[in-house]
Formats: C-alpha cells, structure tokens, sequence
C-alpha cells in the first residue's frame, strides 16, 4: 500500500484546506478483466465494473436497491410515455468537454444499436433534448422500469467518439469482439481515467482530477486492477500482500481468508442465476421436452450447492430468487434420478446419447467444476458429454455463436427484476429487438413472449407479478433450461481497504467511493 506524498498534504495544509485522509494507491486482483473498453460493446459483470469506474450513470443503485441521483441530479414523469431527466452543470469528461444534453442523446442512440443493450432500451422510441440540460426519455407505452433503464445510460463523450480515426474508420463505430476506437480509447466522466491497459495482464486506472462529484470520501488516486484466474492463486495474492482486495473469494477459500490476520471477507446474498441452456437446434434430442425435463431432474443441484458451492449459493428452480416479481415458491429444484431415467427411456433414448457443452472456467464461482459435476451427473442416464471449459474472453465468442448443445450462462437481472431474465434468455430470439440475445437453448414459447411483453407496461405490481409467475412456471414444465443455483458474492480485502459500504448486490463495487487507510 502506497500513500499519497507528503508533498500534496503540506500542499493542502498550506492552503488551508482539511485534510483527514491520504489519498492511497491500490490493486486489486480480478477473475478476469474487461475485454473491451467500449461500454456498449458487452453487457457483462466486467464491462458494468469498468463503467462505474471511468464513465457514470445518469442514476444508480444504492446498496438496498434506492435509486440515488448521478449524472441526473433529478428527474420527474411528465406523462404516461416521458420522463424528464434534470442534468448536472459543469460535470468534464476526461478529454476536457463539458458533459450536456447532447451527449446523452448520443449516447441513448448508440445503445439503442448495441446488439448487447438494444433489448434494454426496446421499449423506448426517442430520447429528447429538451435544452442543454434537460432530456426527456419517451416510451412506446406505459413502462414501468424507467429509473432501472437509467442506470445503464453511462453517457460518452459524443466529441471525443466522433470522427475518422487516422486510417478512415468511424471513432463510433460499435464492433463485438473486435478493434474499434471505441474499444481501444476512451473519455467519460468517472472518478478514474484509464492510463494503461494491457489485456489479461492489467488495467491501470488513476484518479480523474477534475472529478464533479467532490463530496465523495474516496480516496484512491491509482489502482490497479489485475486479472488473476486461479482461485488460490488470487487468494495468495491477497494474504502475501501482493494485492489488496480481490473478486471473487470462492467458498472452498472463505475459512482461510476470515482466520488471516488483517484481513476482511465481506459477503452479500446474490441474485445472478446459473445455468445450462440446452440447444434445441443442434441436437434433436433437446427438442423433445421429455428429454430436457431428464436433464433437469438428473442433476442434482442441491448437491452442486453444498459440496461443491460450500453452500455459498442457493439451489434455483426458477430464474427470479426470492422478492423478485414472478418468484413462486412452489418451483423447487427436483433431483430425481429414477425420474430422469423414466423420462429418457420414454422418449426413445433408454441407451442415451452424445451431447457436447461448453462453459467457462474463470467467469463464475467454480464454474468448470460445476460444469465437470453437471456432465458427471448426466453421464447415470446414459448421456456421453464432451465438456470444453474456455477462459472468459474466448467462451463469450463460443458463446454468441451458440457453439455447444449445452452452454453455461449466468444472469444478473439488469433491471432488478425477473422479467429481465426472460428478456434475454429465454423470450424468442429477435435480432431486430434484441429480445433473446442470449437464449442460446432457442427456446421459443409465444404464450411467454407475450405475457413478458404485456408485464413491461403493466404498472399494477400485483397483475404484474401474477404474469411473471406465469411465465415462470410456464419454463419450469416446458424444461426451458437447467436452473443451477443463485450465486452468493464474495470479496477480500485488507482491513483498511473499507470495501463494505461500496459492494452490491449487483456485483460492480462503486471503486470511485472507496476509502482506504493509511497502514
């Protein structure tokens, strides 16, 4: 751990200014790093991290899941369709620009085309400038999830990504998995600016100083953030003082790190669910529900939770845990083997057969040895599985190509709600929408199209909840995918890195309010 010099505290003494807490340098050890720094080009867990980190949301959560004004210090609902958003003045980006209406609108347009967060932004038509500072978010119809929506508006300095770059290409040029200008250079308005990035090997972030929002306690002016796969190895990392905080800490490591001295674990209950989809199109066995339902009952992911989990997760049935809207407490896990092979051999496949599947090795808590577990289970009713476990940044290519039978994918809603699970995993797939981007089991039910798309503008929580149970039990007979569990989140670090108060359930620690103490 490193302290700010005394130089700048003599600096800020002399200019009588307060000075309670040294600024601190910190690293902190990832399981993986964002693949891209374009904040459109992936919705995932690590490129959410990265904005908060470097850009800022018009609104975000609060820890109890508040909305809590960011870029928007205010807002209002004008009608049925528009909410009006009130914006900071004078808020820089890192290039210099002075954040207005106009980026934001920018900004809407670019997501409204990334095939990642268009399905988020589907149920609006336009977003409006109002004046300078004002915008107006226009909805096809009633909706009931604006504030929710806001929180992934990280609006981008629409100067800075306009353009040609020096070989002709266009600076807003929105590219999956390849080299863009959007994906190699960037300029928000966040606590941090990015100074050095070299991918799987480090991203350096530093304090951006001229940062709008100075009533935040954080104090770290450098951090370093370090992809380390291995959980032991971050582990390691963490006790030898290598690094000072790590994500996540997996169960089998909870009891070392809680008996190191000086040290801090810090767990939340999670609501990212895990699972299989089962692909319906390049195996024809996965059309016959009898065999997707054998699948299901045959592993046990009540035995996955504890022996392999420590019990750090919660078996699903469902996608939406507990005080979701939809949750129903009737749809349980149901390990079943005499079941499961009951229904193999009814639907005509008694000797089983071939089955590959692909998952990642360093993206979820233990995900390739629930994966090994998972094809060990299905390997009692006769089913021969060719596992291939990838790192994180080449399974997401795999992944987007739906390249195996059965792939893993974990959720975190990104609304807060269980009709966003549907939204992109299981709804059918729509390329013009965006509906289903990730629903690569290709299920397809128009009866729960229908009822998701009428729960996104009913504004009544109780007709609303009783359409999403629906659709839930719906996917629970159809067999629609194998539910896992809900993964819990785990984080280490030294006990002056206060990282309590900054992580969430949502997974992406608010880094820019972070406090640390000198040793």
């Amino acid at each position: 751990m490193k302290t700010l010099k005394s130089k700048l505290a003599i600096a800020l003494i002399a200019a009588g200014l307060s000075f309670n807490i040294a600024a601190a340098e910190i690293k902190v050890g990832y399981a993986a790093d964002p693949v891209s720094m374009d904040p459109h080009e992936q919705l995932s867990g690590g490129t959410l991290q990265m904005s908060h980190m470097v850009f800022d949301p018009l609104v975000r959560f609060t820890q109890d899941l508040e909305f809590e004004p960011r870029l928007a210090e205010s807002w209002k609902r004008i009608d049925d369709n528009t909410f009006r958003f009130t914006l900071r003045k004078g808020v820089k980006f890192h290039s210099g620009n002075t954040l207005t209406a106009d980026d934001v609108v920018w900004t809407f347009n670019r997501l409204k085309s990334s095939p990642d967060f268009k399905a988020i932004f589907e149920p609006y038509t336009a977003m409006k400038k109002v004046d300078d500072y004002t915008v107006e978010l226009i909805s096809k119809g009633p909706y009931p999830l604006v504030l929710q929506t806001a929180t992934y508006i990280f609006p981008m300095d629409s100067k800075f990504y306009t353009g040609k770059t020096e070989d002709g290409k266009d600076k807003s040029e929105l590219m999956k998995h390849g080299s863009s200008f959007a994906s190699t250079h960037i300029s928000g308005t966040g606590p941090f600016i990015v100074t050095s990035r070299e991918q799987g090997v480090q991203v350096v972030f530093e304090r951006f100083k001229d940062y709008w929002d100075t009533e935040s306690k954080g104090n770290v002016d450098k951090l370093t953030l370090i992809p380390i796969k291995e959980d032991a190895t971050r582990v390691a990392a963490l006790l030898s003082g290598g690094v000072d905080m790590i994500a996540p800490v997996a169960p089998n490591d909870h009891k070392r790190v809680e008996k190191a001295d000086g040290i801090d674990l810090v767990t939340l209950p999670g609501t990212r669910i895990i699972t299989f989809q089962m692909n319906q199109t390049s195996n024809e066995a996965l059309k016959d529900v009898r065999v997707r339902q054998a699948i299901v009952h045959a592993i046990n992911n009540e035995g996955i939770v504890k022996k392999i989990m420590k019990d750090f997760a919660t078996a699903a049935g469902q996608q939406g845990p507990a005080g979701y809207s939809g949750y129903e407490a009737d749809l349980v896990p149901r390990y079943d083997l005499k079941k499961a092979k009951e229904l193999m051999k009814e639907a005509g496949y008694e000797n089983g057969f071939n089955l590959s599947m692909m998952a990642p090795n360093n993206r979820y808590v233990n995900d390739a040895k629930v994966a090994q577990a998972a094809a060990a289970m299905l390997s009692k009713i006769g089913i021969k599985v060719d596992l291939k476990t990838l790192p994180k940044a080449q399974y997401w290519p795999e992944f987007d190509l739906c390249s195996a039978d059965m792939m893993m994918i974990g959720w975190h809603s990104d609304t807060e709600d269980s009709a966003n699970f549907s939204e992109f995993l299981t709804m059918t797939r729509d390329e013009k929408t965006g509906k289903g981007q990730y629903n690569c089991g290709y299920y397809s039910n128009p009866e729960v199209d229908k009822l998701v798309n009428a729960s996104n503008v009913e504004t009544d929580p109780a007709k609303r909840s009783e359409m999403l149970q629906t659709v839930e039990a719906t996917l629970y007979n159809d067999a629609a995918f194998v539910p896992l569990h809900w993964q819990n989140l785990a984080w280490g670090a030294n006990s002056n890195v206060h990282i309590k108060p900054i992580v969430n359930a949502m997974n992406y620690p608010y880094f820019g309010d972070l406090v640390v103490d000198e040793k």
